[in-house]
């Protein structure tokens, strides 16, 4: 009962020497409790300064684990507005970067606020979460905006040998909506998943396998016999 199986230790068991298509996907859309960073330039700096005094700022934020600077940015509002100096609401929500960036610069234009303004927007707040049978359980910030499912599992220390590689959960937020995606590493398919590569605020979970439940069972059961027989040594060595 002890043993586990060799096929569901290793990744990707049936891959083959072939090339696999690019799984980079679709822009991901803003959804609401993004922050965003905003910056808008021009040839005309001064004119421009005024759209960027929110991303200059920086708040510092108690935490357990001790004060974090955390950038300021726009935040998306739970009606999917942001709020931009001049040019007021903006809805950003179920648009992508792409999208907002186009509507922000034509609305700069039709208001005849600036001429060619250019618009760069990031997440400031980008980052996935790693629970479950893993070395290090995590949450991981980050900065560039994409990262694989696989170096999301090796920066929390990789699946452990008491991990599930053949069910692992992955949880999205989708138009609103909670999907659960289950994974099998084992396979090469996964290299052609739309889940290869995670997105804002995605949950990965892996199960522990029974092996591990197991070997809690059985320490469960040992713990009260330990737990005894101390108690005669105890009572032998007082009398």
């Amino acid at each position: 009962g002890s043993c586990i199986s060799t096929k569901n230790i290793g990744y990707f068991n049936n891959a083959s020497e072939t090339e696999y298509a690019s799984t980079s996907g679709a822009e991901t859309a803003i959804q609401a409790n993004d922050i965003l960073s905003i910056s808008i330039s021009s040839l005309n700096p001064e004119a421009s300064a005024i759209f960027n005094t929110t991303n200059g700022q920086s708040n510092n934020i108690n935490t357990p684990n001790g004060n974090v600077t955390q950038p300021s940015g726009y935040l998306v509002n739970a009606e999917g507005f942001i709020q931009l100096p001049i040019l007021g609401n903006i809805q950003s929500a179920g648009l992508t970067k792409k999208q907002l960036k186009e509507k922000i610069a034509n609305t700069i234009v039709e208001k005849k606020l600036l001429v060619d303004p250019i618009v760069s927007i990031r997440h400031l707040n980008f980052e996935v979460t790693v629970i479950g049978e893993v070395g290090r359980p995590m949450v991981i910030p980050v900065p560039n905006e994409k990262i694989s499912l696989l170096t999301a599992l090796g920066q929390a220390g990789d699946i452990t040998v008491y991990g599930k590689k053949d069910n692992v959960l992955v949880i999205r937020e989708s138009n609103g909506k909670k999907v659960v995606k289950r994974i099998n590493l084992n396979t090469a398919d996964f290299l052609n998943s739309a889940y290869y590569y995670l997105k804002p605020n995605d949950i990965v979970y892996v199960e522990p396998n029974k092996n591990k439940l197991a070997s809690v069972s059985r320490g469960r059961q040992l713990l009260p016999a330990l737990l005894s027989g101390l108690s005669v040594v105890v009572i032998v060595l007082d009398r």
